[in-house]
């Protein structure tokens, strides 16, 4: 089976993303040492956890902006496996995920449809989630998503490029502020409306799910849960407040990346 996962990461002026994605690979290989792990970026980078790098197909379509989400789409061409699970690039593997390819092969495309707190509950706070209920769409995640080299799949990937590419008539048509621009959760849960959840997702593997440290979904006095909670990182576990972390770490403070570096020396 010819699989392996990507990581899209191009660094920004506030955000080394790169070494973000570079901390990521290292702790897939740590807990799944035969996995492949692939960078696409522009960006260079000297980690030897990837299996490949990977320059953009089409280049980078917002060369004068630190906003580089419209480059996602291309994840699906640029990826060199068949079937292919895409990680956001601020996340932390505590464990294998290795037992997913046996479930997932058998779809063309699946969209990761919950997240959890630290404690390791299912988030039903729907703070973040405004758009998504605004315009009744499917309650998905673009931060963990499988696909196979499919029609399906690149179906999908075509109507995120082209809404990506048109949002601002796209905006038009749906409930937002009409001066914010796109996010990739937004997109993804509009592309898999037009696929089709059935087409899209599989609800029923909980386990496909993440850690997801924004405020409110761990009920915190603030976005900076680094100053608030207490954290251990080693090579056998991350704990946080004293609770071993199973699932994909979705840190969401950038700087974390460089506490994870040190624990990789």
């Amino acid at each position: 089976m010819d699989k392996g996962f990507v990581i899209i990461a191009q660094n920004t002026d506030l955000v080394n993303y790169v070494q973000c994605a570079e901390q990521l690979a290292e702790s897939i290989m740590r807990v799944m040492p035969d996995a492949k792990v692939s960078l696409i970026s522009d960006d260079k980078t000297k980690c030897k956890a990837f299996h490949r790098v990977i320059k953009l197909p089409h280049g980078d379509q917002a060369p004068d902006s630190d906003w580089k989400l419209i480059n996602d789409w291309q994840v699906y061409e640029a990826s060199p496996y068949e079937y292919t699970i895409k990680l956001e690039a601020d996340m932390y593997l505590p464990a294998s995920i290795d037992y997913w390819w046996d479930i997932l092969r058998e779809k063309d495309l699946v969209v990761s449809t919950s997240v959890r707190d630290f404690k390791q509950n299912i988030s039903h706070v729907r703070t973040y989630r405004r758009f998504i209920d605004d315009n009744e769409l499917p309650d998905t995640y673009n931060a963990i998503t499988y696909f196979k080299k499919s029609e399906t799949a690149k179906k999908f990937f075509d109507i995120v490029r082209h809404v990506f590419e048109n949002w601002s008539e796209f905006r038009d048509t749906l409930q937002c502020n009409p001066d914010e621009p796109a996010t990739t959760d937004w997109i993804y849960a509009y592309a898999c409306h037009v696929v089709g959840v059935e087409n899209s997702t599989l609800p029923t593997f909980n386990d496909m799910s993440m850690i997801h440290m924004k405020q409110f979904i761990n009920g915190m006095p603030s976005e900076k849960w680094t100053d608030t909670l207490v954290y251990e990182i080693n090579q056998n576990t991350l704990r946080v407040n004293t609770i071993p972390q199973k699932y994909p770490f979705h840190y969401h403070i950038k700087s974390f990346s460089a506490k994870l570096e040190e624990s990789f020396k």
